[in-house]
């Protein structure tokens, strides 16, 4: 687990450039009685610690809908806000692969913490591709997300000692809530028919999905978007797809289409209809202010259109009534 640790401003201005000078930071709120300043690298920890933090905290995601935090880099406006946080929630996990050296640094001033690295490791799935790392989209399972709710609850309170126990109660309430949603979508995908239950999308972020609710999972890339499926790749899923009659393929708001769209191509060519399953949420949340614009509302997103588009029974506007009807 990476150390909760701070950054010296010669190292900010050195990541920033000479040209911007960095403000006095400013009092801690626990010190002030003021709102926590929180800064989440996603949306979905952002998210979170809103739920956790209710009134007590004004959180900034730095990721919005459609971003992937595989090849995001922070800004100058990240780094301000960063360094200006009572708190900085990050993922971890190498999620956040192109911002972890700041993020190490950052730490040595300032409270940083990386929610998904308080999950135990047994309960973590391996990288594919490197033998000492995990795959960090641990937010596809909700009863494994109480942890990283945990650990955000934790942050908070280390932040503001007097509100620790109200934090603690409000993660409670929010894991109940999460408990509601792992069984809404466990009993909805247990619908889909054992055949079907293999998952395509463009990249690997479906595993802890497919671990959870006993799906075959299958990423076009792998764990990270920065890799790129080759001819060979296609080629292979293309006839893995026509030998298991698979009927449906997904893709992701954060992940371009292109290799989804060959597979389609690649099956057609073969004479099997092959159709996109609907658009599913995986490294970012909906659009802020709609229900898929946060965490509850992805996952019931994601676990209502996969169990449709797969030959299982769910209602249409998901657990909740609120998911946006179809078109």
């Amino acid at each position: 687990m990476h150390a909760k640790t701070h950054i010296n401003r010669r190292t900010l201005l050195a990541g920033m450039g000479a040209a911007v000078t960095l403000p006095t930071l400013r009092t801690p709120a626990f010190a002030t009685g003021a709102v926590l300043d929180v800064v989440a690298t996603t949306g979905m920890i952002a998210d979170t610690a809103r739920e956790i933090g209710g009134d007590l905290v004004n959180v900034r995601a730095l990721m919005g809908p459609g971003v992937d935090p595989h090849a995001y880099r922070q800004t100058r406006t990240d780094i301000l806000a960063m360094a200006r946080a009572d708190a900085v929630l990050w993922n971890g996990l190498y999620l956040e692969a192109q911002m972890e050296d700041f993020l190490a640094d950052l730490a040595r001033k300032t409270p940083v913490t990386a929610v998904a690295e308080q999950i135990p490791e047994a309960e973590l799935v391996a990288h594919d591709d490197y033998t000492d790392r995990f795959d960090p989209h641990v937010w596809m399972s909700p009863r494994l997300w109480i942890h990283a709710a945990n650990a955000i609850a934790d942050a908070l309170g280390a932040a503001a000692p007097e509100h620790s126990e109200t934090f603690t109660t409000n993660a409670q309430a929010y894991s109940i809530r999460l408990g509601e949603l792992d069984d809404y979508s466990s009993h909805s995908l247990a619908t889909v028919p054992s055949r079907s239950r293999v998952l395509i999308t463009a990249h690997d972020a479906f595993n802890y999905f497919g671990r959870a609710y006993g799906f075959d999972v299958i990423g076009i890339q792998g764990i990270s978007t920065e890799s790129e499926a080759g001819v060979n790749r296609i080629s292979t899923l293309v006839d893995m797809i026509v030998e298991r009659e698979i009927g449906a393929v997904f893709v992701e708001s954060s992940v371009s289409d292109r290799s989804v769209r060959a597979l389609i191509e690649g099956a057609e060519a073969k004479g099997h209809s092959l159709k996109i399953g609907g658009e599913l949420y995986s490294d970012a949340m909906g659009n802020p202010g709609t229900y898929e614009g946060t965490y509850i509302g992805m996952i019931d997103h994601n676990a209502t259109t996969i169990a449709r588009a797969l030959g299982g029974a769910a209602p249409a506007r998901g657990l909740n009534g609120r998911l946006m009807a179809e078109g």
